[in-house]
Parts: C-alpha cells; structure tokens; sequence
C-alpha cells in the first residue's frame, strides 16, 4: 500500500539530507527545518445566494533573513497546511538559488474559483488581506499569483492593502496587471525560465531544443509559455495534460506530429482547461490523465501539481527521456527522483528550474517600488541573464563535487540562507 504523501515531510526530507552534507550545527538546522511564522485563519463571505459560507486561508513564512519573505497564494480545494508549509520552504530556496534578496513564503484558501462567481471571489481577497495584513507588505512579506490565482485576484488583494494601510503601495503585491503595477513578460516568466534551463541541460548533453521532442503535464500559464518558447526555439510537443474540471477528470491530447500551442490555448479556458470535445474535433488524441508521462520524447515537463511523478509511475518513463525540466513545485517523489538519476536522466530541480516566476515578482518589486517600469525585451533579457547563470553555477558546482542538479541546487541555496541567519546572529 503506498505511503501517505506529505510535500512538507518531503521538503525535510531533502533539507535534512543537505544539512549533513553542508555540516550544519543543530540550531541552524531546527531553524530552517521548519517555518518561522504560521497563520491559519476562517474567511467567511456572504455568497451570492445570501448564504454565508465560511473559507480556511492560510500564510506560512518560512524564512526572512536574506530579504523580504515572497510566495504565491493558490485558491485550490484540496490545499492543505502541509503542502503551504512545504511551498514556503521551497519558495525559500528558490530565492536563494537564484541569489534573489528575499525569503520565502506561501498562501492559500480553500476553495475552487470554478465554482465560484467574481464578487464571490473578490470577498474571499480582500478576506485574506483583512487576516494578515499586520504581517505582509511590500518589506515584509510579499504576495503573489498562484495556482487558479489571477492578476486580478492580485489587484483586488492590493486594493483592500492599501485601503486599510492608507496609501499607495503597489510593491506589496506582484503579478499585478500591467498598467496598475504590474511587470511586463511576468506572465510569461515562468514558463521561458523553465526552457532556459533546459536549452543550457541539453547543451551539456550535445542536443539542441531542435532535436527534441517533449511531453509537458499542465497548460496553465507556465504550460503555456514553456511550450511556446520550446517551440519557437524548433521544440516539437507531443503531447500536453492537463485537469478537466467539467468531467473531474485529467485528460492527456497527443499529436504524434506536434501540438499546435496557439490553437489549443483558443479551446482552453482561464484555468487552464483544454476542451475535450473541442481538441477531439482537431483531430487530438485524448487519452487518460497519466499517458502525458508515457511519451517517446526526450523531455519531460511537469507543471501542475506536486507528487506528479511518484515510485510507481516512474516505471512509465520511456528510455528516450534525457531532462525532466521541473515547471511544478515538487513533482518528484524523492524514490522516483533517484530512481531517474539511476537511469542517467537529468533533472532540473523545481527550485531552480522554475525560479523565473519569483525572478520576475522581484524585477516587478523593484519597477513598482522605484515607481519606474521596464520594457519587456529588458526584462526577459535580465530573466534569461538570471536564470543561465543560476543553472551554470549550480551546474558546474555538480560537476566538480559529484552531485545531482538537485543536490547541488539545494547545498547553494541552504548555504546562503544558512549564512545569512548566523550573519545576523540568529544562530
């Protein structure tokens, strides 16, 4: 029977194993082994019918001693505590790897935006906001988009800030709409840095985005945009997954000669939905949700969910695979992480791999906090600087101590924090 999933005990695990090899002393590991600030909190908001229906939210900081706690806030049904806490450590790390000057955080409600109507929505924001907004802000803890969160979930958040505080302060909240302090290429940044990384991995394997083909779970915006750039750089996708909320189910669309990005997302709705019927009548194969992994390509993309590929459907994987590009936070199950190294496959960590979302949120801190706004050819050339040379760091350090991408990620990112605690004497 397989064992219960927990991401935090996952996201222990893999900092225990990195404090041993880093030599960390026992208070330095019991501080950054758990987060330093929880909050858990009821939203209650009177819904349209005139019924009161009551929402759980929650705001986890894991770590602020190298800047401003930073993490995205999901509205999902099955969140959960523990995936919060485990997002909040990750997001920390990923901050570090990328040399960012900020911590890491993570939000959450309870809740499906599916089912819910914009007013309804909109209450459950600025809800969230009236909770904790002692305790976030532009130099303390900076939120952001999600999974099923929007800009304009961002800039309904702000605005409830912003009332209660008294002023302007557009750095409070990141992936705002563009004109209302927003960054221009943020919706994009995720995705491209994902393929970033993953056009510096197959450079080292001798292989260009022209001689792949890829197979990517999840067609959200970081789907999105890593398949578009995957393709404009002469990647082939075969085959995209994705959650179809209508039929609860997911869903994988396979071309054998390539998806076509544009003409899927024209069937795809705000969630990132690929309409069944619709993609049936393009001539899409649709098969069942797990097929996304069963693909002969040469890379996989996970961006959905956490715990995507797990010891038993790490059996899928085709021998052509040579790079899984982690788009999601947490997609590998530790066993089937090793399993992959085993078999010669590089994987990209999540907290490197995906790192260009936050990457983007600071440039975006930075534009709305000096009230001065970039062009998008300026901040997709300092997001592609940014991530290449988070990649090359890390790969090289693989290269000279023998390490996975994965632990060498995480020996720089622990390090740095690490560092920083006892510089400011916390330890």
């Amino acid at each position: 029977m397989p064992r219960p999933y927990s991401a935090f005990a996952v996201a222990q695990s893999q900092f225990d194993r990195i404090a041993e090899l880093l030599d960390l002393d026992s208070g330095t590991r019991e501080l950054l082994r758990a987060p330093a600030r929880e909050y858990t909190f009821a939203i209650p908001v009177r819904m349209d019918a005139g019924s009161v229906e009551v929402f759980r939210g929650f705001r986890v900081q894991h770590n602020d001693a190298r800047g401003p706690a930073k993490g995205g806030i999901r509205f999902h049904p099955l969140e959960t505590l523990d995936s919060v806490r485990a997002l909040a450590m990750w997001m920390t790390w990923k901050c570090a790897v990328a040399d960012l000057p900020l911590g890491g955080a993570k939000g959450g409600v309870i809740c499906d935006p599916h089912n819910l109507t914009p007013r309804e929505q909109e209450q459950i924001c600025r809800g969230w906001v009236r909770q904790v907004v002692r305790d976030i802000g532009p130099l303390r803890d900076v939120p952001a988009p999600d999974v099923m969160t929007t800009a304009q979930h961002m800039l309904w958040m702000l605005d409830e800030y912003e009332v209660i505080a008294g002023g302007r302060y557009p750095g409070a909240f990141t992936g705002k709409p563009v004109g209302m302090g927003g960054s221009l290429g943020r919706q994009e940044a995720t995705g491209f840095g994902v393929i970033f990384t993953l056009v510096e991995a197959l450079g080292l394997l001798d292989l260009t985005p022209q001689q792949t083909r890829a197979s990517v779970q999840g067609f959200g915006a970081v789907g999105q945009a890593a398949i578009a750039l995957y393709h404009e750089l002469g990647g082939t996708t075969v085959a995209v997954a994705c959650w179809n909320q209508a039929d609860q189910e997911a869903y994988t669309f396979r071309r054998a000669d390539g998806v076509d990005p544009d003409e899927l997302k024209s069937i795809t709705n705000r969630y990132g939905d690929i309409d069944v019927a619709q993609a049936r009548e393009r001539g899409y194969e649709v098969l069942d949700g797990g097929a996304w992994l069963e693909q002969e390509v040469e890379v996989l993309i996970p961006a959905a969910l956490e715990n995507q590929i797990t010891p038993e459907s790490v059996e899928n994987v085709r021998p052509t695979v040579r790079v899984v590009a982690e788009g999601a936070n947490g997609p590998t199950d530790p066993d089937a992480d090793e399993r992959l190294q085993g078999r010669g496959i590089t994987v990209i960590p999540d907290i490197l791999a995906n790192a260009g979302g936050v990457t983007c949120s600071y440039f975006e801190q930075v534009q709305s906090n000096g009230n001065f706004y970039w062009q998008k050819d300026e901040v997709i050339g300092r997001l592609r600087v940014k991530m290449t040379e988070a990649f090359l760091e890390v790969a090289d350090q693989a290269d000279r101590k023998s390490l996975s991408l994965r632990d060498s990620a995480y020996v720089t990112a622990i390090d740095r924090v690490a560092r920083a605690c006892r510089d400011r004497g916390w330890v």
